[in-house]
């Protein structure tokens, strides 16, 4: 499990690399064009080819039939019904396909959430950090000791919520770059990482103790102190525009992703 933790890591930070050096809209598109080009490659190694096509030929032929024979009622309902289980065939197709590309593709979307969704912490402004404390702790006992980092300010006492085992403290970063809060607790020290007044960049998600809840959490790693599950800080949401207009990062990798496949789909040879 460490290796695969590892290697998610590893890939997490070259595409920190890549996509650091590009603007937004650039480094999501190119990223989705190569994606789209890889799930219409997949398509082509992982369905039924030759049964695809015959199904698209009889998706053809019953769109033809309900346009030539609009006027004849029962020629009508038998090519409409013909058109029904066609289309499910190409369904049942395309599931394999589907099922190969999910896993993949899902926790890049998952993970470029990280460059996309959300944006720095804005300078001067207090902003919240919430730590999810473990079973062993008592919430009768004093919280853990947040360590400020240069340029990081702490408002305040933490604030504890008994009822869901979590504290909170309000912060005010003065720097821009990348910082490291630490919290220590019984000679224990856990750390998350904070951005704050960059630009685009790789802003990292909640850091969390469990190896899968990892997988699902791009982050700097895992928590490796027994006091704390999780630690997250409320980040604004990005600011993604194309040509101006504001668009929501999934919508746009997802359309870029599905033409660049639907143009690629001949050159590969491949029957979509």
């Amino acid at each position: 499990m460490e290796i695969i933790n590892w290697l998610i890591d590893t890939v997490l930070l070259g595409a920190h690399v890549i996509l650091s050096f590009l603007p937004p809209v650039a480094g999501l598109t190119w990223l989705a064009a190569v994606v789209g080009a890889g799930m219409v490659w997949i398509f082509g190694r992982t369905s039924d080819q030759a049964a695809v096509a015959r199904v698209k030929r009889r998706i053809q032929a019953g769109m033809l039939e309900l346009r030539l024979f609009v006027d004849e009622p029962g020629i009508s309902l038998r090519a409409q019904r013909g058109l029904i289980g066609a289309n499910l065939r190409y369904l049942l197709l395309a599931l394999r396909p589907a099922l190969w590309m999910m896993i993949p593709v899902g926790l890049l979307l998952i993970h470029l959430g990280a460059f996309y969704e959300r944006a720095p912490l804005p300078l001067g402004e207090p902003a919240i950090v919430t730590m999810g404390m473990s079973d062993l702790w008592d919430p009768s006992s004093p919280p853990p000791e947040l360590i400020a980092a240069p340029g990081v300010a702490v408002l305040g006492s933490p604030v504890r919520i008994l009822a869901s085992r979590e504290v909170s403290w309000r912060i005010v970063p003065n720097f821009t770059g990348s910082r490291t809060l630490r919290f220590r607790f019984h000679g224990e020290v856990a750390s998350k990482w904070i951005e704050a007044g960059g630009a685009h960049g790789f802003v990292p998600g909640k850091s969390v103790r469990s190896f899968w809840s990892s997988v699902l959490s791009p982050g700097e790693g895992r928590i490796h102190a027994d006091f704390a599950e999780w630690i997250e800080i409320r980040y604004p949401e990005a600011d993604f525009r194309v040509f101006g207009a504001r668009v929501n990062w999934l919508v746009w990798f997802l359309a870029v992703s599905m033409v660049a496949g639907w143009f690629l789909r001949k050159r590969f040879g491949v029957v979509i």
